[in-house]
C-alpha cells in the first residue's frame, strides 16, 4: 500500500492551505454551477403515469404529498429481480432524515419497475421507511430513460429526477444518472438539484429564497423531531 509522505506539523499545514485554496475555489465553482442548473427551463408532465404504494395507486402528483417539489431516486429493481440492485441499497442507506428535506417543501420517493408485492418484503429487510414506489404498470421509467431496451433486452441503470409543481400542474426540472449520484445523499446535496434550491438569501437566481417560508440557512435547522411539517 502506497501510504502519504510522512512530514513535520509545519509543512503539514501549508500543504493543507495550499489544498485549502483550490477546495474553496472548487466550492465557488460549484456553488455556480448549481445556480446554472437552477436556470434550467422546466418540462410540464401531461402523461398519466400510475403507481402503486403502501396506500394502494398512485399519480405521480400524489407522491408529492402536498409539496412543492419531489425528488425521486430511481431504485435498480427489475420486476425479475428477487432483490433490489446492492449500490442503489448502500445509496438509499445514506439519506437522512427526510424531516430536513420536508421542511424545505420537498418530498422524497424511491420509485422501481418491480412489482409493490415484491419491494414491500426487501424494504422491510433492509430497515426502510422512506416511501418506496412501483412503476411496474407504467412507462415512467422509460420514459425518464433509467429502463433502457437495445437489441430486445431491457436494462436498468439509477438515477435520480426532481420535479416541481405549481398547483396540479407537475414540471420535470432536472435528472442525473450513474456517476452523476457520485456525493449525493445529504439533505443540501439533494436541495442543491431541484429548481429552488436550499432556498437561501445567497443562492442565486434572486426570488427563491425561503420561497416556502422556512427559515433560510442555519436557523432553519431543527431537530428532526421538532418540525411542523
Amino acid at each position: 500500500m502506497s501510504l502519504p509522505e510522512i512530514v513535520s506539523r509545519e509543512d503539514w499545514r501549508a500543504a493543507r492551505e495550499a489544498l485549502l485554496a483550490k477546495e474553496k475555489a472548487a466550492t465557488r465553482a460549484r456553488d455556480a454551477l448549481n445556480a446554472e442548473r437552477r436556470g434550467l427551463p422546466m418540462v410540464e408532465i401531461d402523461k398519466e403515469y400510475v403507481f402503486e404504494g403502501g396506500d394502494g395507486k398512485a399519480t405521480l402528483l400524489d407522491l408529492f404529498e402536498g409539496r412543492d417539489q419531489l425528488v425521486v431516486y430511481h431504485f435498480m429493481f427489475a420486476p425479475e429481480w428477487d432483490a433490489g440492485c446492492r449500490s442503489c441499497s448502500a445509496f438509499l442507506d445514506q439519506i437522512g432524515h427526510l424531516a430536513h428535506l420536508r421542511t424545505r417543501g420537498t418530498s422524497f420517493a424511491a420509485v422501481s419497475r418491480a412489482p409493490y408485492p415484491k419491494i414491500l418484503p426487501f424494504k422491510a429487510r433492509m430497515g426502510w421507511t422512506l416511501p418506496w414506489y412501483s412503476s411496474y404498470v407504467s412507462d415512467f421509467n422509460a420514459d425518464f430513460e433509467v429502463t433502457l431496451e437495445h437489441e430486445g433486452e431491457l436494462s436498468e441503470r439509477p438515477g435520480l429526477s426532481c420535479f416541481l409543481r405549481e398547483g396540479d400542474r407537475v414540471f420535470h426540472t432536472y435528472s442525473t444518472y450513474e456517476r452523476g449520484l457520485d456525493g449525493l445523499g445529504s439533505t443540501t446535496s439533494l436541495l442543491d438539484l431541484t429548481a429552488l434550491g436550499r432556498q437561501e438569501q445567497w443562492e442565486r437566481p434572486e426570488g427563491r429564497a425561503s420561497a416556502l417560508g422556512a427559515p433560510a440557512g442555519s436557523e432553519g435547522v431543527r431537530y428532526h423531531d421538532e418540525y411542523e411539517d
